[in-house]
């Protein structure tokens, strides 16, 4: 098989050839159709993040068809489709697990990251963090359900029931989470990259009812913010947008450091707290809730041999909705 292979941080990925993994006894292996391309996965190959698994098959929006598994598992049959996301193991144990917390777990272990990931065309996974996927999505229009979709609600879940809500950074993740607060009937306010008039256009055509530079103020106070920008200098200014109460929510795995700021931005009862990974029913619920609002996802497919290009594109943020690797 190919696999788009990680060996040292902030070098290209390579191209290898290799057997197919074995699956354990509690695995499933998976003829891998299409892997998101999430900026998470920059943040891993561009040494951001510490400590990965070397060598590496990056990749945790997995979209595949199980073709062989381990007799211990009981939940997927040969030839199911299912999606493998972040969250790749959790102990079960601690205290966070016994305590619906298991996206904090001490001992978790992240596809992509500890795990080998879908920049392959075999991948296997623990049955226990699969997920039977929505029929209506194609290969390709599945993968960004499986982190963009997966983090973002979470993150949605965190801001509140506010009706005005600000998004800073719209790729991926905020292309789907403003069709969920419209389905829901919030107003959404799109902050781009200073000039990004096109990011500003697609959030438009998705229902914003304002998009402007993420340097300036939104013409209404805001109920609640989502900071998908992995930029630390946004939390000052979401908190200068957001009202008494606000919520501001930083939803990425890795941020610049935050300036300092003074205290009257925090005053009356506004609230910064972080985003960590995923819980499995985050992930049971959403992918229920997907067909439902329906969240449609815009992605732009790459093969898997041009994995580096897709991250390339993603790094300068030339890429509108998602980036997808097919393997087909």
């Amino acid at each position: 098989m190919r696999a788009m292979l990680l060996t040292a941080p902030r070098s290209p990925l390579k191209v290898v050839e290799t057997p197919p993994p074995t699956p354990g006894p509690e695995q499933i292996q998976l003829r891998v159709h299409a892997c998101g391309v999430c900026r998470t996965d920059l943040h891993v190959c561009d040494g951001e993040l510490p400590e990965p698994k070397l060598p590496l098959v990056p990749g945790h929006e997995i979209v595949g068809t199980v073709s062989a598994k381990g007799e211990g598992v009981e939940r997927f049959e040969i030839g199911q489709r299912v999606g493998i996301p972040w969250l790749g193991y959790t102990c079960g144990k601690c205290t966070y697990c016994l305590s619906g917390r298991e996206n904090l777990c001490q001992f978790a272990k992240f596809t992509g990251y500890q795990l080998d990931g879908g920049y392959a065309d075999y991948t296997v996974a623990d049955q226990r963090f699969a997920f039977p996927l929505p029929d209506g999505y194609s290969d390709t229009y599945a993968a960004p359900l499986l982190c963009a979709g997966l983090i973002g609600y979470r993150s949605f879940a965190m801001a509140g029931d506010g009706r005005r809500l600000g998004l800073y950074g719209f790729g991926a993740a905020a292309h789907i989470i403003i069709q969920v607060a419209r389905h829901q009937g919030r107003e959404v306010y799109a902050f781009t990259s200073p000039g990004d008039t096109v990011a500003q256009h697609f959030a438009r055509d998705l229902g914003a009812i304002w998009a402007g530079d993420s340097t300036v103020l939104p013409p209404d106070q805001l109920d609640a913010v989502i900071i998908f920008a992995p930029v630390g200098s946004l939390v000052p200014m979401a908190l200068k947008a957001v009202a008494r109460g606000g919520v501001v929510v930083c939803a990425g795995i890795h941020m610049s450091d935050i300036p300092s700021f003074p205290y009257r931005l925090l005053w009356e009862e506004r609230t910064v707290r972080s985003v960590a990974n995923l819980t499995r029913r985050d992930a049971e619920e959403f992918l229920a809730l997907a067909p439902k609002v329906p969240v449609q996802t815009e992605v732009e497919p790459f093969p898997l041999t041009e994995a580096n290009t897709a991250l390339a594109r993603l790094r300068a943020g030339d890429v509108r909705g998602a980036a997808v690797l097919t393997t087909d």
